[in-house]
């Protein structure tokens, strides 16, 4: 990660207060919203390591694999509504837990993360226990624990330390069954009648402090969040903005910003990525671990530390490298042991002015990631082009596709990419969809499928031309140029955004609400904290859509779910 002071706690707050600035008139006339439905998301695997050493610290070892993420609408955070925790799956938190439990409750933590030391250590010490588990389930479990809740873990605390004759091991029992309950492993949220608009619904205090923490930092809020949610903090625009601007502060919104483009760029998928090592043996597992690495750290830095726009991600000359990663672009890095240890072996690097390898797009983290394991692909990163960076669905190829020609990589007549694909577009079941995503793909075919930069194909030199919604460009710079200019590509970042905060697409009832954060955006330069701030402040992202039934039966279902959020 990069260093928070690199931030500069001054530079956050001016560009925060500049757009406190510029977007008044907008904040003024934020239009009504009927809102979505309630959702409960499983936590994602960084979710839950990102809370649990935010509670026990960075030292301890979370281990054990999980259970894999569904993406859905583009994004692993719309993808987690929809999925369940398997008994393979279960195990797999059970064996975590235990192993955390252990290691939170031994000589090496226990000082530091037990707030008492019981009477004796051979036998059950409820107040201990009590003090203990209160502070830790508030944390776990989002909310202060109830009378009723706490009661029962001390219990089993108790009843276990009396059985393995263990203050410490009945409370390492007792913790992991926290950490594998659904209190911790899915967040609920839950609805109540927004007194200010009759017959509206918004979410509880409690799950307002979920939404803006996973949103803000990829975890549970912390102890001041939820207090603020328990007193009332997080009922006025005052309160909310309070702890938003605090939260954006602190060095934890790097993380929630590294989560986030994660997600929409599908950084998770370099975890299958494979290379034939026969043709590109500098791609190792090293090199995709670091290209992941340059893309989260190159958006961290320009669009948190510059606080620059977000289209100039894509033609910006400044990025981070690592001497694995200077072989693969071939340009010179300097050796870890002549770097600041503290670095990691990452370094600055800025390209000259008009190098194609400036840029997002010129990244492996995008050409490497998509492309075959032994050739690059116009198609594939096309299609990347269009779902991922302006939010565009292309269908898949039909079942019966012969694509023997364009995987022939040493056909003698076709020895280009671009010829390869231009031959193949022929056939008229393909010819469809591939003019929509070839013509953008093939602007960055002087990039091989390991990200290294070349010039020719097979002998023949490579033409780098295409277009992009009707508009030509030449190559890389071309495209990245093309991709800056183009009104969809701010458009996507912001419905991504929306539908990442709230775990679910846009409903039909916010698609005004979403037109006016993309205006916001556009008057705020395009600045990615504005705009979290904007929303995060907004009060259409604490609105729930009433239930779908008649009119008369709805104070009947409202007075239910305000039932059911009290419990």
């Amino acid at each position: 990660m990069l260093k928070w002071f690199r931030y500069g706690a001054c530079g956050l707050a001016t560009a925060l207060l500049v757009a406190d600035a510029t977007g008044a008139a907008l904040a003024a006339s934020e239009p009504k919203s009927t809102g979505g439905n309630l959702v409960v998301r499983r936590l994602s695997a960084d979710q839950y390591k990102a809370t649990l050493i935010s509670i026990f610290g960075q030292d301890i070892d979370m281990g054990g694999r999980f259970e894999p993420d569904q993406r859905e609408s583009g994004l692993l955070a719309v993808g987690a509504s929809r999925v369940s925790v398997t008994s393979t799956g279960l195990e797999r938190y059970e064996a975590a837990a235990r192993a955390i439990a252990a290691q939170v409750v031994d000589e090496k933590h226990r000082g530091t993360l037990i707030p008492c030391t019981p009477a004796n250590a051979r036998a059950a010490d409820d107040a201990c226990a009590s003090a203990f588990l209160s502070n830790v389930g508030k944390l776990l479990y989002r909310r202060t624990l109830t009378p009723e809740e706490l009661a029962v873990q001390v219990r089993t605390a108790h009843n276990a330390a009396e059985t393995v004759k263990s203050f410490h091991e009945g409370l390492a029992i007792t913790l992991s069954t926290m950490l594998t309950s659904p209190q911790f492993l899915f967040y609920r949220e839950r609805s109540e009648p927004d007194p200010a608009n009759k017959g509206a619904l918004r979410l509880t205090a409690a799950s307002k402090a979920s939404r803006l923490s996973f949103l803000l930092w990829n975890a549970g809020p912390d102890k001041e969040l939820i207090a603020a949610a328990e007193s009332g903090g997080l009922d006025t625009p005052k309160g909310i903005a309070r702890q938003v601007e605090r939260m954006m502060a602190s060095p934890r919104f790097e993380t929630g910003v590294r989560a986030f483009f994660s997600d929409m760029l599908q950084l998770d998928n370099f975890a299958a990525l494979t290379k034939d090592a026969m043709i590109y043996p500098k791609f190792t597992i090293d090199v995709a671990r670091d290209a992941r690495e340059q893309t989260l750290r190159t958006a961290v830095d320009h669009l948190i530390v510059r606080n620059g726009d977000y289209r100039d991600l894509f033609t910006t000359p400044h990025t981070f490298l690592t001497p694995i990663l200077g072989t693969v672009y071939e340009v010179p890095v300097a050796p870890i042991d002549e770097l600041d240890s503290a670095a990691e072996g990452w370094q600055p690097f800025s390209y000259a002015e008009g190098d194609p390898r400036a840029g997002f797009l010129a990244q492996a983290s995008f050409v490497a990631l998509h492309s075959h394991p032994g050739r690059s692909s116009p198609t594939l990163r096309g299609k990347a082009l269009r779902e991922i960076l302006f939010c565009q669905t292309v269908p898949d190829p039909p079942a019966n596709v012969d694509f023997t020609l364009v995987q022939d990589t040493k056909h003698a007549t076709y020895r280009t990419a671009r010829a390869r694909v231009e031959a193949h577009l022929l056939n008229p079941m393909c010819a469809g969809c591939h003019k929509l995503i070839d013509p953008m793909g093939l602007g960055l075919e002087n990039f091989d499928s390991s990200g290294a930069f070349r010039t020719t194909e097979n002998g023949v030199k490579i033409d780098a031309s295409g277009e992009i919604n009707g508009k030509k460009f030449d190559g890389a710079a071309g495209l990245a140029k093309a991709v800056h200019d183009s009104p969809q590509t701010a458009s996507c970042l912001v419905n991504r955004v929306f539908a990442y905060s709230v775990g679910r697409p846009l409903a039909k009832g916010e698609t005004e609400f979403v037109q006016y954060l993309e205006s916001g955006f556009a008057a705020d330069g395009y600045r990615l904290p504005a705009l979290l701030k904007r929303l995060a402040t907004s009060e259409a992202f604490y609105r729930v859509a009433p239930p779908e039934m008649k009119k008369a039966e709805l104070p009947t279902q409202i007075a239910s779910q305000t039932q059911e959020s009290a419990k």
